[in-house]
């Protein structure tokens, strides 16, 4: 999965970072609200945290931005400000949660996590294709009851995929979101990674479909 923070503290934005790539996530940063609107606007990103005091564009204005725009990913308010009119103010711009200066680096994760499911058409944070079974919570995933150890890139992949179970996902789609904007679109390491991922979890439950892309298939299908 991919996120973008947009958040104009260095030290704050960096920690952020860091503690979402550790909990799975390629992560693009922006230091204000110009590079984060353009960013939100041009890329897929799956879920965005949002500093509402940011310079050169506001972040209550960036989000109204992407919202008129069509852009429909959720978006978690990151913010000093508590009073409750200004948290209606970005509720009503669209935001999908609010979490208020300081918090716990846990609570975020654990609130984009939700944030994505809950988009993906997902009530439960577990996740289950057949004998698959994806912890959203922990990050955790079993095969038939079994822990499967997967390295960062390979659990973005198989991640997007267990969210989107019996749909048919191109490869440009998959690396728009397992990878961050700096990765080389023209690189070979995607099939390379999926290969790793089948051995791991069944080479049944991944297929490719020729000029199309790729599918986890659902036990029914």
């Amino acid at each position: 999965m991919r996120a973008l923070v947009v958040e104009d503290e260095p030290a704050l934005a960096f920690r952020l970072q860091q503690v979402l790539e550790a909990a799975g996530f390629a992560v693009d940063v922006a230091y204000d609200g110009e590079d984060g609107w353009h960013l939100g606007d041009t890329e897929p990103y799956d879920a965005v945290v949002l500093d509402l005091g940011l310079p050169k564009i506001d972040g209550v204005t960036v989000l109204q931005r992407w919202r008129e725009a069509g852009r429909t990913m959720p978006v978690l308010i990151l913010t000093a400000r508590s009073r409750w009119s200004e948290k209606m103010a970005g509720f009503n711009a669209g935001a999908d949660d609010y979490v208020t200066k300081p918090f716990e680096m846990e609570e975020v994760v654990y609130r984009l996590r939700a944030l994505i499911r809950r988009a993906s058409g997902h009530a439960q944070p577990e996740l289950v294709c057949g004998p698959l079974t994806l912890d959203t919570n922990t990050g955790r995933v079993r095969l038939d009851g079994m822990p499967v150890q997967l390295t960062a890139q390979e659990f973005r992949i198989l991640s997007y995929l267990i969210h989107h179970p019996g749909r048919i996902v191109s490869r440009t789609e998959l690396m728009e979101h397992v990878y961050d904007r700096y990765f080389d679109s023209d690189s070979n390491s995607l099939e390379v990674l999926l290969g790793r991922v089948r051995k791991k979890v069944g080479a049944g439950l991944i297929q490719t479909v020729r000029g199309q892309g790729y599918i986890l298939v659902k036990p029914e299908d």
